[in-house]
């Protein structure tokens, strides 16, 4: 059964997915092209972890007690920047310089740069080595605060990735929840064949973590399974495996064979604007 509480609360996370997707789609057209299939596809889980999950402050992104979000595939950039901007820690005009010279908005996510970013992703297999090392330090300062790691599936094929997983297993680091966005595209072709990494839920298991995997585009399943990982008791460190289609929301986009880098003609862009206003929730105001 789901609450009047709970059905607010989706419509509201419904509106941000919105706003995020439309974000992301305004900076691709600033540059005329940009990893926009990630942007959408990533969108509602972005959506529920910044407007439901996260314990932050807008206005102070440098504040000891939130929860760090890592961003190790850092060309999802523009996906963050756009939950940032919406989430009212970056000002949304500050979209139209995106990937431009002195811009605080590079096109890969850069931690000096852009405020809200806590590490300069890229180098896939990074992010979540890092997010081992920062769960143990918050331990050890005994600061409540959880470490997110945002990352690809594309970082399922480096060895540093199931090094740190089996550390933080190791570590008993309940702290950490990793989200894994399993579009099974990547710049060598579909992840599935460039390495295949099924039964991935097995594995991580076998690893000693928490695992749940949901469809990445169905909004209750992404905000039960946040909710879920953030509720467990127990030393261990959590997973979400996140199924997602590339370019969600748009259809013309989510029916290219290859969508991991976006360019697209100048009239394209404001067409992807209107496809995902016509089908805008009701609550969109921020």
């Amino acid at each position: 059964m789901v609450t009047a509480d709970r059905s607010a609360l989706l419509a509201r996370l419904a509106a941000n997915a919105y706003r995020i997707r439309r974000y992301a789609v305004r900076m691709g057209e600033v540059q005329g092209q940009g990893y926009i299939g990630q942007a959408l596809g990533w969108a509602d889980v972005l959506a529920v972890a910044y407007g439901h999950a996260l314990n932050f402050r807008p206005d102070d992104p440098k504040w000891e007690g939130r929860d760090r979000f890592l961003l190790s595939h850092g060309h999802y950039a523009i996906a963050l920047y756009a939950a940032l901007i919406d989430a009212r820690i970056i000002p949304e005009h500050e979209l139209q310089t995106y990937g431009s010279d002195d811009s605080r908005l590079p096109m890969s996510g850069m931690a000096t740069y852009t405020p809200g970013m806590e590490i300069s992703g890229g180098s896939l297999g990074q992010g979540l080595p890092i997010a081992v090392g920062m769960a143990l330090a918050l331990k050890h300062k005994k600061n409540p605060a959880f470490i997110y790691n945002s990352m690809s599936d594309g970082e399922l094929d480096e060895g540093s990735t199931w090094e740190a997983v089996m550390s933080a297993a190791h570590h008993g680091l309940d702290n950490l929840i990793c989200l894994v966005d399993i579009n099974n595209q990547q710049a060598d072709g579909p992840s599935g064949k460039v390495m295949g990494f099924e039964p991935l839920g097995d594995k991580w298991t076998a690893f000693g973590w928490h695992v749940q995997r949901v469809d990445g585009n169905d909004l209750p399943a992404v905000l039960q399974a946040f909710d879920c990982a953030r509720s467990l008791r127990g030393p261990k460190p959590r997973v979400i495996l996140f199924d997602t289609l590339m370019g969600k929301g748009v259809p013309f986009l989510e029916q290219r064979d290859k969508n991991h880098f976006i360019r697209v003609d100048p009239p394209e862009w404001q067409l992807a604007l209107r496809i995902l206003d016509l089908a805008q929730p009701e609550e969109v105001a921020p």
